[in-house]
């Protein structure tokens, strides 16, 4: 199996929709589709389970997402050790949120600017871990959401996000202004796996424990809804499927979005990215 082949998979497996996939991967879909289609041929077996709506995880493809995922991350902290032996001018940025943020895109073009001759690496992470595989060495900086456990880390606030809540479109509760929290304290909602940062955790259950559906991506929260009726929260101002609304919240503290960094770490492509993302999310 490629690397590049499991990289499609994880796609599809995420997004749960070879459409969005294929956007995200920055390619057409029948070359996907393809791909995908070969990989189950050399697996023996359906990874996908297809409709027209979108796609399933069959039970054989849900064990080769995990597998996929650790070896994915396996050759990523390879690339960083062999990069870092061979003194190639790289820095990898692990992101965690929506790519189409206007914040990104300026701090992009701006770095890039800055730095033409550096080989800039992003690594796309999924929602279990809010510091984007910085305490496991897989990247050297992140843009990432708070809170999170802060120890042996620097953060640097960018901006703050008001927070609402995601419901079906039929739900009665959609209509509403505003709501808060202990208004929704009878329902099921969409949570994150055993292990997830508990500041994360608890900031994204809306301060407690709650019962519904696991989830680990955007994607998985959406549909966790959609197809549950299950609620969860979410930052203001992202485009959602017309079968679902947010509602926003009242009592609930916004959602910061922040760069963060290992103490200590005095690469000096790390300070310019940290300069050049405050100047790109100033207001």
């Amino acid at each position: 199996m490629e690397l590049r082949t499991l990289r499609y998979f994880v796609a599809v497996a995420e997004e749960l929709h070879f459409g969005r996939a294929a956007t995200r991967l920055h390619m057409s879909q029948p070359p996907l589709s393809r791909a995908i289609k070969q990989l189950e041929a050399e697996v023996g077996a359906l990874l996908f389970a297809r409709s027209p709506t979108g796609v399933t995880l069959t039970s054989v493809g849900t064990v080769l997402l995990d597998e996929a995922r650790a070896l994915l991350d396996h050759a990523d902290r390879v690339r960083v050790r062999v990069s870092a032996a061979a003194g190639v001018a790289t820095i990898t940025v692990g992101i965690l949120g929506d790519g189409t943020d206007p914040g990104v895109s300026r701090l992009a073009a701006a770095y890039h600017r800055r730095h033409p001759g550096t080989d800039i690496r992003i690594r796309d992470t999924d929602l279990t871990d809010p510091t984007c595989g910085l305490r496991a060495g897989l990247v050297d900086i992140a843009l990432t959401r708070a809170p999170f456990d802060e120890t042996a880390l620097t953060v640097r606030g960018l901006r703050a996000d008001p927070v609402g809540v995601v419901l079906r479109a039929d739900d009665p509760l959609a209509h509403r202004d505003r709501l808060r929290l202990a208004e929704l304290s009878d329902r099921r909602w969409f949570r994150f796996p055993p292990g997830t940062d508990p500041h994360w955790q608890s900031y994204w259950n809306g301060g407690r424990l709650r019962e519904g559906p696991v989830v680990r991506t955007v994607q998985e929260c959406l549909h966790a809804v959609l197809w549950n009726g299950t609620i969860g929260l979410a930052p203001l101002g992202h485009d959602l499927p017309a079968e679902l609304a947010v509602v926003p919240l009242a009592d609930m503290a916004p959602s910061r979005v922040v760069v963060v960094w290992n103490d200590g770490d005095t690469n000096p492509l790390i300070r310019s990215f940290v300069e050049t993302a405050t100047a790109a999310y100033r207001p």
